[in-house]
C-alpha cells in the first residue's frame, strides 16, 4: 500500500510522491488528514528561505490541518479510530527549561510537523497521540484546519495583554492578520484598523471584525495596540511609529532570515513603549484555542477562500504567490469526504 505526500525534496523542488502507508508505534496515532492549508511559509520552504534550524529536507509540507485518527498504536489511551481531531505541530521534549516552566514553543529542541517531520500535505501523518485533541461533532474539519495559525496568533495576543476597549491597528491583511482581528475581538476593543497592502482585502478584513480597512500607513497612528502582521521589515517601523505613548508593539509577521531593522531608539523611550515579539505557540495555547472552537466563540475556518485538491497543488500555490482576487486561507483538500461526516 501507499499514500500520497507533497514533499519539497530540496529547496525549489516540490512533487507528490507515492510514499510507504505508516504504522503507528507506541504511544503514537496515524491520522488521515481532511483538510491542510498552504501560507506563506511554505513557499518559504519551498524557495528554501527558511532559517536551515527549523527545516530538514526533504520535508512534507503542512503545518496547518486537520483530520480523523486512522490507527493508534499500544499504549494509547486519550484517543480512539474515528476521532476527528487536529494535532499540535511542536513536538516539545518536555524536559528542558522552557518545557517545564510551559514555554513549549522555545524548547531545546526544535521539532516540528511540516518542517521536521512529515507534515498534513499527505494522506497519512504519524504523531505523537499526546498531541492530539479531539474536536467537538459540531466543529466541521475544514475550520478546524486553522487552528494552528489561531494558536500563534492567540498566544502572540496574551503575550501582549491588549487593554479592552482600546485602539487596535493591525500591519497586514492576510491570514495571520485576518485572524488577529478575528480574536483580539475577544478583549472587546472599541476599534480594529487594518492597514492592509491590497484593496481587494478590504471586505474580508471587515468580516473578521475590522471597524476600518486602509492601504494609508498614515491613518494607522495613536495606536493602543500595534500588531505587526505583514512579515514585512518596513512595517515594523511602521508600528513602532504607530503606536501612542506608553502603546505596545505586537510582532508576529516573520521578516525573511537575515533582514535587519533599524529604529529610531529614543522615540522607543520617550514614548514609554512596549515592543513583544512572538514565536509561535505554546501547548496551553493550542488548547485554549481548541476550547474556544469547541465551544463556538471563534470560526477561524470563516476566512477560508480557497480550496484546491491535493492533486492540485500547483495551482494552490499560484493563487499564494499571486492572488487574483480577495484572498484569505487557502485549503489543499486531502480527504474532505471526512470533513462531514460528523460536522
Amino acid at each position: 500500500m501507499s499514500r500520497r505526500a507533497l514533499v519539497v525534496e530540496r529547496p525549489g523542488e516540490i512533487a507528490l510522491v507515492e510514499r510507504p502507508d505508516l504504522e503507528p508505534g507506541p504511544d503514537e496515532a496515524v491520522l488521515r488528514p481532511a483538510f491542510c492549508g498552504v501560507c506563506g511559509t511554505d513557499l518559504e520552504l519551498l524557495r528554501g528561505d527558511v532559517d536551515p534550524a527549523y527545516v530538514r529536507y526533504p520535508v512534507t509540507l503542512g503545518h496547518e490541518w486537520s483530520g480523523v485518527v486512522e490507527g493508534v498504536g499500544p499504549g494509547v489511551e486519550n484517543v480512539a479510530v474515528g476521532d476527528r481531531c487536529v494535532v499540535e505541530g511542536i513536538v516539545p521534549c518536555g524536559r528542558c527549561a522552557s518545557c517545564r516552566t510551559g514555554a513549549t514553543n522555545t524548547c531545546d529542541v526544535y521539532d516540528e510537523i511540516g518542517f521536521t517531520r512529515e507534515g498534513g500535505a499527505s494522506d497519512q501523518v504519524l504523531v505523537p497521540a499526546r498531541l492530539v485533541h479531539i474536536l467537538a461533532p459540531e466543529v466541521t474539519l475544514d475550520n478546524a484546519a486553522l487552528v494552528e495559525p489561531a494558536s500563534v496568533v492567540l498566544r502572540a495576543l496574551e503575550k501582549a495583554g491588549p487593554p479592552e476597549g482600546g485602539r487596535v491597528v493591525v500591519l497586514g491583511d492576510g491570514t495571520i492578520a485576518l485572524l488577529a482581528v478575528q480574536l483580539i475581538g475577544l478583549w472587546s476593543p472599541a476599534e480594529v484598523v487594518v492597514v492592509g497592502r491590497r484593496a481587494d482585502q478590504a471586505e474580508l478584513a471587515l468580516r473578521a471584525g475590522a471597524t476600518r480597512f486602509t492601504l494609508e500607513d498614515g491613518e494607522a497612528a495613536g495606536a493602543d495596540l500595534v500588531i505587526e502582521a505583514a512579515g514585512a521589515v518596513e512595517a515594523v517601523g511602521t508600528a513602532v511609529r504607530a503606536a501612542k505613548r506608553g502603546g505596545t508593539v505586537l510582532l508576529i509577521g516573520l521578516p525573511p532570515t537575515g533582514r535587519t531593522v533599524e529604529l529610531a531608539a529614543d522615540l522607543l523611550v520617550n514614548n514609554d513603549l512596549t515592543l513583544a515579539a512572538s514565536f509561535s505557540y505554546t501547548a496551553a495555547a493550542w488548547g485554549r484555542v481548541v476550547d474556544l472552537l469547541n465551544s463556538g466563540r471563534i470560526s477561524p475556518g470563516s476566512i477560508v477562500t480557497h480550496r484546491f485538491p491535493l492533486d492540485a497543488h500547483e495551482q494552490a500555490f499560484a493563487e499564494l504567490s499571486a492572488p487574483t482576487g480577495p484572498r484569505g486561507k487557502i485549503l489543499l483538500e486531502i480527504s474532505p469526504e471526512e470533513a462531514y461526516a460528523d460536522g
